[in-house]
């Protein structure tokens, strides 16, 4: 009995042992593989504009796109900082509101170093940000105004087929929608949308109740945003 007893004690010694190692070996896993997924971050942003605002957008978009391509994605909401450093663990951001936005010295400097460095701003108008966000461009590149995309851009077809550009989501001022950009080396690093209002069609249906194929249009315009900063 002696001898069982002592056996059995080492067997669960040593199955404790084993099963220590097994969680630490899958935290590590699980830590690398969520490391690796797809993070989108919305922008937090000076000015007092609603940075905030609808924040069932990013994770239904992502969500989307976790559907419908092999990308791994991190589907849940996401804010950072402008002035944060953090600002550059994200390859594509996306900033939208209605009101003022002022970028402070700090937020210029970050901003501009992130688009120099390979990162892409994806920027929605929300209805209002328009005259505040042009300006606010101007202290990143000042050389540059926004510039209409041709129809023949890639990223009008990179995963879904947009043969007319931009799709309109809101009526807004009944304009027609523009897509716009600002480059840097060559390389689309600002994709502007203006009277489109992208960033509401990704919201929950039952928030704005837009028809659904309004919903898929801006889902599918989203996702060729994402596919091409990712690629590009």
């Amino acid at each position: 009995m002696k001898n069982i007893s002592i056996k059995y004690k080492l067997n669960v010694i040593t199955y404790l042992i084993i099963s220590v190692l097994l969680i630490f070996s899958f935290s590590d896993t699980y830590s690398q593989k969520t490391e690796s997924r797809f993070k989108l971050a919305r922008v937090k942003y000076s000015g007092g504009g609603d940075w905030y605002n609808d924040q069932t957008s990013e994770p239904n978009l992502l969500h989307f796109i976790a559907q419908n391509t092999n990308l791994q994605v991190d589907s849940i909401y996401q804010s950072v900082d402008l002035a944060s450093d953090n600002l550059f663990e994200y390859p594509v951001l996306f900033l939208t509101g209605h009101g003022d936005v002022d970028f402070s010295p700090e937020e210029v400097r970050n901003l501009k170093a992130y688009l120099e460095n390979g990162g892409f701003l994806y920027i929605d108008d929300d209805y209002g940000l328009d005259k505040f966000i042009r300006n606010q461009m101007k202290k990143i590149f000042p050389d540059q105004d926004f510039v209409d995309l041709p129809l023949s851009h890639g990223i009008y077809s990179c995963q879904f087929k947009f043969p007319d550009g931009c799709p309109k989501i809101h009526k807004h001022d009944g304009l027609p929608p523009e897509g716009l950009g600002l480059f840097y080396n060559g390389r689309l690093c600002v994709y502007y949308t203006y009277q489109s209002n992208l960033g509401d069609g990704w919201a929950d249906a039952d928030i704005y109740h837009d028809p659904e194929a309004k919903r898929l249009a801006s889902l599918k315009m989203g996702t060729n945003i994402v596919v091409w900063a990712l690629t590009h």
